[in-house]
């Protein structure tokens, strides 16, 4: 289905009159069934012209395309994972040869049609980092909303960078498509000693970000996990040392949400980097009333399964073959 927004006519040329062609082009694709030749003959344009407007007409928001399954309750695993673990789930097809890049890609690719689904006007979005949403961020198609905020969940910085820069990037791809004020957090995402990260957050200016994360209305994140053959950015981006992997094998520590770790019953509290991390207190992130949680690959089964029974996620985008591995067990 595809649901056309109204774009006001303009001169050919500018930002408005390519809105307007991309919005005619639609409107001649989508609801007259025209072929792109039929449709360049008519504009006077080429072939390839009228398909970038297409792509500019989902991208931009005139064309909102959604995919309703006759099936109720969507695919069978999809109703499976629901069952088993009391989310929505949202499964991406995809063959088993596609390489875990392109697995990536499309799962993100989805993810970011889907989440405009859950955004709205007046609503404060938490936004994690790392390898996952910076592939979501790069596909979000606008939406045009108002009083939106965009709040950093977990400070990015570390012994080699401040994480400033590619934080900032994530949460300011959120900000555009949704006309949202920007709120970064600019912390590390671990402090040295316990008692500096508890000092921090008595101050005014830290509070403020906390208080502002404390009314998120959606969180969204990705899954890590310490074990897993392709390892997540906060495991291979020189944010854990030695002695920190070392005290998360003891401690039995099998994924993390925003640098906050978990293991597979879903206990948190006492595991002792979270002293230092600088993500959202798990008991904190389960009052969030949406939870969005998007991850591509077999690798990432073990603390997903487990972020799912720990009741972190309310809602999940996941490929094919993380979706089997995940009601295999």
């Amino acid at each position: 289905m595809a649901d056309l927004a109204e774009v006001p006519s303009a001169p050919r040329g500018g930002r408005r009159g390519r809105a307007a062609a991309a919005l005619a082009a639609s409107q001649k694709y989508y609801m007259q069934d025209m072929t792109m030749e039929a449709i360049a003959s008519e504009l006077g344009v080429s072939r390839s012209s009228v398909s970038r407007l297409l792509a500019y007409a989902r991208e931009s928001g005139i064309v909102d395309i959604r995919i309703t399954s006759p099936v109720e309750g969507g695919s069978a695993l999809e109703r499976e994972i629901r069952d088993r673990f009391l989310v929505s789930a949202h499964v991406v097809p995809m063959p088993s040869t596609v390489s875990e890049v392109d697995r990536l890609e499309r799962v993100a690719m989805t993810a970011a049609r889907l989440l405009p689904q859950f955004v709205d006007s007046h609503m404060t979005v938490g936004v994690a980092w790392g390898s996952t949403l910076s592939a979501l961020s790069r596909h979000l198609p606008s939406k045009e909303l108002h009083n939106v905020t965009v709040v950093q969940l977990n400070g990015a910085g570390n012994m080699q960078t401040t994480g400033i820069e590619y934080a900032s990037e994530i949460l300011q791809r959120f900000g555009e498509a949704f006309g949202a004020r920007v709120q970064q957090f600019p912390v590390p995402a671990f402090f040295d000693d316990p008692a500096t990260r508890a000092a921090m957050w008595r101050e005014r200016s830290t509070r403020r970000v906390l208080e502002i994360q404390a009314r998120m209305d959606l969180a969204v994140f990705g899954v890590g996990s310490p074990a897993a053959d392709v390892p997540s950015r906060v495991y291979a981006g020189g944010y854990l040392d030695r002695d920190d992997f070392r005290s998360l094998a003891e401690d039995h520590a099998i994924g993390d949400v925003a640098t906050v770790f978990y293991r597979a019953d879903g206990t948190w509290r006492d595991i002792r980097v979270n002293a230092r991390a600088t993500g959202p207190d798990l008991e904190r992130l389960r009052r969030v009333p949406r939870r969005v949680c998007v991850a591509a690959g077999v690798h990432k089964a073990a603390s997903l399964r487990s972020a799912m029974a720990a009741r972190l996620v309310t809602d999940v985008v996941v490929d094919e073959a993380l979706a089997r591995d995940l009601v295999a067990t």
